[in-house]
């Protein structure tokens, strides 16, 4: 199908969406549609008192969570119009869908790959205890050995620097250096790659992989990305660094390859419990940080943007797409030359529901794009999670952006190529539909 038909489905769907409950909900359908709104709005207001307290409210909250929605579904259903909402709304996730499909075009183009020939000396750093026993459980040294890559497999028992090993690697002569880890190994590993200008392979053997996915490598099956060996192709891609202190002392300097975190979440990463029992944590953890202010007050500066006391600051490399609910859900493309910020202060129930609802257009997050953020405090040194890795760094911290300054070697064919899926925007795709209808019909009487 055209996109000029896809954007008319995402028309039809959604005028038809509208009309079943005018038709058949009557003038019910205004109270049908209140009653879900006002759901939704308990629902988020339970779980933002179920972040901020504990005790019997976090119990109440709990149950808040649970009864809005499922009371709005037994009042529909008990006025006989359940059927009808779950048509409406069936055919208005068409309808968002389709619109959305059709304006992938509208999108900026996928990163640029470059064919080139068959590394060498390939040298591969894998951690054995990663992912839960990935490079094990899918045979990643031995098939990656028969391939003809030197693989160095790290000792669960002792303590190895993966920056030195990758080092020796580079000065014996490899000429392409690869992880089968986690984000902070191949962030460690990736710098070393940077410096030298040759090629960086990721194997997608972590936990969640946020790196891999966002170059489009499987994520299920590891031993793919093995591929990139004999069939690869090379992507150019930005490099974030990170700095602490003055701009001229870059002694402490990191690189990373997703984010850099600040303020609430940075604080629950630096819990020793966190990595035992993330959830348990993050629930005993969250009512303090957000409702009693510790003291250390956060001051973000990027580019024109200033923001002065923000709860949680997110620095990625690359912004997140702009149609997830909240923007951090996966990064269309890694060589913008851009940084992406998002800043979240939410104060009360009333601003978690609107961020809740509104993503991005909710007053309690603030996203930018800036080529150097700065984070400043009241404080001589605040906690930083840095590809998830928990660190205290003295202020200010400086975040800047090395465009084009990592090449890394990808397979040919991956499942998981990001085609940027744009937000919603009801105009444009209003006007694909009627515009290239009335082009075609030019054409037509030409």
């Amino acid at each position: 199908m055209s996109r000029r038909g896809i954007a008319r489905l995402a028309l039809a769907a959604g005028a038809a969406a509208l009309l079943v409950l005018v038709v058949f909900g009557g003038l019910g359908s205004l109270v049908l549609m209140g009653v879900g709104w006002a759901g939704l709005a308990l629902t988020a207001a339970g779980m933002w008192w179920m972040l901020t307290h504990t005790g019997w409210i976090r119990v109440l909250a709990a149950l808040l969570v649970v009864a809005a929605p499922l009371g709005v579904l037994l009042l529909y259903a008990a006025a006989g119009l359940l059927w009808v909402v779950l048509v409406s709304l069936g055919l208005w996730a068409l309808a968002v869908s389709a619109g959305r499909a059709a304006l992938v075009e509208d999108t900026s183009p996928s990163m640029t790959e470059r064919s080139v020939s068959r590394a060498k000396r390939p040298f591969l750093i894998m951690n054995p205890l990663s992912g839960g026993g990935k490079v094990e459980r899918f045979h990643l040294a031995e098939r990656a050995r028969a391939l003809g890559a030197e693989v160095v497999v790290l000792d669960p028992a002792q303590r190895q620097d993966v920056t030195e090993l990758a080092s020796r690697a580079v000065q014996g002569g490899a000429d392409l250096l690869g992880v089968a880890g986690g984000d902070g190994t191949q962030a460690s590993v990736a710098r070393v790659a940077a410096e030298h200008d040759i090629p960086f392979m990721v194997i997608s053997a972590g936990t969640r992989n946020h790196f891999a996915r966002d170059l489009g490598l499987d994520r299920q099956d590891p031993s793919r990305c093995l591929e990139a060996l004999t069939d690869g192709v090379e992507l150019r891609i930005d490099l974030g660094y990170l700095h602490a202190g003055e701009p001229a002392d870059r002694s402490a300097e990191r690189v990373f390859i997703n984010n850099a975190s600040f303020g609430v979440y940075a604080e629950v990463v630096q819990s020793p419990a966190y990595r035992d029992d993330k959830a348990r944590t993050v629930l005993e953890m969250l009512p303090d940080l957000l409702t009693q202010p510790s003291g250390t007050r956060l001051n973000v500066r990027a580019g024109s943007l200033t923001m002065d006391g923000p709860q949680a600051v997110l620095v990625s490399n690359n912004p997140y797409a702009r149609g997830d609910s909240a923007g951090m859900g996966r990064r269309e493309r890694l060589d913008s030359g851009e940084l992406g910020v998002l800043c979240v202060n939410v104060g009360n129930a009333t601003e978690a529901t609107e961020l809740l609802l509104r993503g991005r257009q909710g007053r309690g997050l603030t996203a930018a794009t800036a080529r150097e953020v700065v984070v400043d405090a009241n404080a001589p040194v605040i906690p930083v999670g840095v590809d998830g890795e928990a660190l205290v760094l003295p202020t200010p911290v400086h975040c800047c952006l090395a465009a084009g300054a990592l090449r890394v070697r990808v397979p040919r064919h991956r499942p998981g190529v990001p085609h940027g899926a744009p937000p919603m925007d009801w105009r444009r795709v209003r006007r694909l539909a009627l515009t290239m209808g009335r082009v075609a019909a030019g054409r037509r009487a030409a």
